[in-house]
């Protein structure tokens, strides 16, 4: 059952977003903090409870507002209505501890950081685009709060600018008839299916996030999609050539004539290899001492010359299929 449990700042209840989720919630515990970004007693649980801490789901105000410049897809990034996620991708960047960046965060201010988008998006000479879901999984964090409908409506209202989200999910029904107003961009997160079954666990199969993604497209969203992270598994080159095919097959013709594609590469943690071999002792280590190397303090990354083999192999892999299409960046 999710969630199991529901920590709140009492001042979230001041909000017509909190007061939606305690009626629609009522029947779960609800256990008042001080503060979302400080549970004491998660503060000792041992690495093993991962996932237990994934089941709890936390209420609160956002109060740090501040845009990052952005300059891949979006031109900022936006902290937004949530952070965090219920999923347990073993690789997941959101993840700098466990007894804080675990959980799923809902934020219940939308109406502050909606206004303050669309101020930004309107004063602007030029058209913006701004990434919403850099800290969360909108389309999942949407099956809880109907955030992301709330927000596409009224966005949508808008003559300026466009937001943008990834997704590895593909409950998107809520979303099909919704006014977007063509100003809504959305970008499927994909790998091939045996790194989705062993590595990123709780999320939608790859080929349930195709036919999400076609839905979208006929919906007139504008669509992308990200390879990401590229996880240098032993036989990766067969791995992501079957990826690249099952997209050729299940895209439909209207995606793969709008789309663009992102290419990230993984990077990991000691934090990640220390949470995962106590909460997920029988999964892979995603640490490899032969491909990987020190990046920042604590951090691992591909080797350079492992890591420009695999951009090549994949660049010409899509290539080969998807001539036309073009790979904006590749991180």
């Amino acid at each position: 059952m999710y969630p199991a449990k529901i920590y709140y700042e009492p001042e979230a209840l001041n909000y017509e977003s909190g007061r939606m989720l305690r009626k629609k919630y009522s029947n779960v515990e609800w256990i008042e903090i001080e503060n979302h970004n400080s549970i004491p007693e998660f503060q000792n649980c041992p690495n093993a409870a991962f996932a237990e801490l994934k089941r709890n789901l936390i209420v609160g105000v956002r109060k740090t507002h501040r845009y990052v410049p952005n300059r891949k897809t979006s031109d900022f990034l936006v902290p937004y209505t949530s952070s965090g996620c219920s999923a347990m991708c073993l690789y997941c960047y959101l993840v700098c501890n466990f007894n804080k960046c675990s959980y799923l965060r809902l934020f219940v201010n939308r109406e502050e950081m909606l206004d303050k988008l669309i101020r930004t998006a309107r004063k602007s000479e030029r058209e913006l685009t701004f990434e919403i879901g850099s800290n969360s999984d909108l389309v999942l964090e949407n099956t809880l709060s109907q955030n992301l409908e709330w927000t596409i409506e009224r966005f949508g209202r808008t003559d300026r600018g466009y937001i943008t989200f990834p997704t590895k999910f593909s409950s998107v029904g809520p979303l099909l008839g919704l006014g977007h107003n063509g100003r809504v961009i959305v970008r499927m997160s994909v790998n091939p299916e045996e790194i989705v079954r062993r590595v990123e666990y709780g999320t939608a199969p790859l080929g349930e996030r195709m036919r999400a993604l076609n839905e979208l497209c006929d919906a007139g969203y504008r669509v992308g999609l990200i390879i990401a992270p590229v996880v240098l598994f032993k036989g990766w080159e067969g791995m992501y050539a079957r990826l690249v095919d099952e997209l050729y097959e299940g895209l439909s013709r209207r995606v793969k004539e709008a789309m663009f594609i992102e290419i990230i590469f993984m990077t990991y943690s000691y934090v990640h290899r220390a949470i995962n071999a106590e909460a997920f002792p029988n999964a892979p280590d995603l640490y490899d001492s032969g491909r990987m190397t020190g990046r920042g303090r604590g951090r691992y990354c591909y080797r350079q010359p492992v890591r420009d083999e695999a951009e090549l192999f994949l660049r010409q892999t899509i290539h080969d299929r998807f001539p036309n299409t073009e790979i904006v960046y590749v991180v």
